[in-house]
């Protein structure tokens, strides 16, 4: 029975991935958002983003992405 249960949780899981954004992606999206978040106000104008823009970029859901982004 539980042999069953596993099959059935691995195709739900296959499924985002079909659509080309992983889980993979998902986390690479948070790593990037709350490293962009831990710059400070120099650091954020040497890459052309203010502190307001970068805590915005930050807040957002790891799933809201530009779809260029999901290859």
């Amino acid at each position: 029975m539980a042999m069953t249960d596993c099959t059935a949780h691995s195709t739900q899981f296959s499924r985002p991935a079909a659509r080309g954004f992983s889980i993979v992606k998902m986390i690479d999206v948070w790593r990037s958002r709350r490293a962009l978040a831990q710059l400070d106000s120099t650091r954020l104008d040497d890459i052309g983003l203010s502190v307001k823009r970068a805590a915005a970029e930050e807040a957002k859901p790891i799933w809201d992405v530009p779809a260029t982004w999901r290859d």
